[in-house]
């Protein structure tokens, strides 16, 4: 018989989309801690322990992406300026292969104001991610450069990734590395 621990990557996805459906179908504010455990064949304990709260219950891909997102810098032999871009462009990829998944999570983030702050808190993680990044990379670039190219790069993504969940067939991975590669030419080029 398996067990949660046999696969954690699987085991945590399926968490995920099982407390998003619970909180789809029957609010946020209603559905207990209890009540995904019930669900997801674990504990209350687990949960916690694997999640730290019900709001990281929604959340918990993005802290694995931040992770996956800082080793593709850290590995990239790109263009700095590119390589920003690459790692916005794996996040979108993420959650366009999970397009259901993403949509009933906005539909339950849209509804709840601690989420939605959660969500700019997220938001603000891959901007800092992406600055850190580019500060280390380009030494000599401004800073007033770097904020705002890591800032645009993260607005637009996230732009794209609602209008996505929301429906929007133009929004799609062609449209953001569209987007993206226009930003690059007018925003890092010297």
């Amino acid at each position: 018989m398996a067990t949660e621990y046999d696969d954690p990557g699987q085991y945590r996805q399926r968490v995920v989309a099982e407390s998003i459906r619970l909180f789809a179908e029957q609010g946020y504010e209603a559905t207990t801690v209890d009540d995904v455990a019930a669900a997801t064949g674990t504990s209350r304990r687990t949960l916690y322990r694997q999640f730290g709260s019900k709001e990281g219950l929604i959340f918990a891909d993005h802290e694995s992406l931040l992770t996956v997102v800082a080793d593709q810098l850290e590995r990239s032999d790109d263009d700095p300026w590119s390589a920003v871009c690459t790692g916005a462009e794996l996040v979108f990829a993420h959650f366009a292969a999970n397009a259901d998944l993403a949509a009933r999570r906005y539909e339950v983030v849209s509804q709840v104001p601690a989420l939605r702050d959660r969500e700019l808190v997220m938001a603000s993680r891959y901007q800092r991610l992406f600055e850190d990044y580019l500060r280390g990379r380009c030494p000599d670039a401004s800073r007033a450069r770097i904020v705002a190219y890591a800032a645009a790069v993260t607005g637009v993504h996230n732009y794209l990734l609602r209008q996505m969940s929301r429906g929007d067939v133009a929004a799609t991975a062609q449209a953001l590395d569209a987007e993206l590669r226009r930003l690059q030419r007018t925003v890092a080029d010297r």
